[in-house]
């Protein structure tokens, strides 16, 4: 199969990969705490999350931003001249409200007060990534962390990212990521980290 072919070395995504990476990311976010505050369970969770990344990657970070894929993970991000063009237009909000129903304005909310956070100085964004929790520990999210980093050091430019798992900082940090701050998400949410990673000449780790 094709799918398997990929491996863990990243390759450029297209929407028609919109299938797999939607349900790679539903599972491998699936534990956290941000989508699990916008998606409190039941069993319409992994179909729910299936659909909010579907609409992200079709809508946003796929046609505006510079995503990549392995047989298992999968990464969103958004160089600066993407910026702009990937902030939810009308049809795309709509759509996430149709999903999140009632969690709407606990996402708008959240939305606007980590762009509140957002920096002022020419950046790259890593906006998503994630690998199946059935393929953690192969490598796949360094893979795709370390191929996004080194277009951002290409280019000069710092990287940032929020992260609602304490978990994961960590594994950050191990790229060059330093915390910035610490929030609450509005309404009673879960803390939310701001981390930044200067560009580095020789590259990621």
């Amino acid at each position: 199969m094709t799918r398997m072919s990929i491996t863990n070395t990243p390759q450029a995504a297209t929407l028609d990969d919109a299938p797999e990476i939607s349900l790679t990311l539903a599972r491998a976010f699936a534990d956290d705490p941000m989508m699990g505050w916008f998606f409190p369970g039941g069993a319409s969770r992994e179909p729910d999350l299936v659909r909010y990344f579907t609409t992200i990657f079709t809508r946003q970070y796929g046609r505006h931003g510079v995503c990549e894929r392995t047989a298992s993970a999968a990464a969103f991000w958004v160089a600066p001249e993407g910026q702009e063009k990937t902030v939810p237009d009308a049809g795309t909000v709509a759509e996430l409200e149709e999903i999140l129903g009632d969690r709407a304005p606990l996402f708008r909310d959240a939305v606007a007060a980590a762009a509140e956070q957002g920096p002022k100085e020419p950046h790259w964004y890593l906006a998503v990534v994630g690998a199946d929790p059935a393929a953690r520990g192969q490598g796949h999210g360094a893979a795709l962390l370390r191929s996004g980093l080194a277009k951002a050091d290409a280019a000069g430019l710092p990287v940032y990212l929020e992260s609602s798992k304490q978990d994961n900082l960590p594994f950050y940090e191990h790229f060059g990521f330093t915390v910035l701050g610490e929030a609450a998400l509005p309404g009673g949410g879960p803390a939310l980290w701001v981390m930044r990673r200067a560009p580095r000449p020789g590259g990621a780790a």
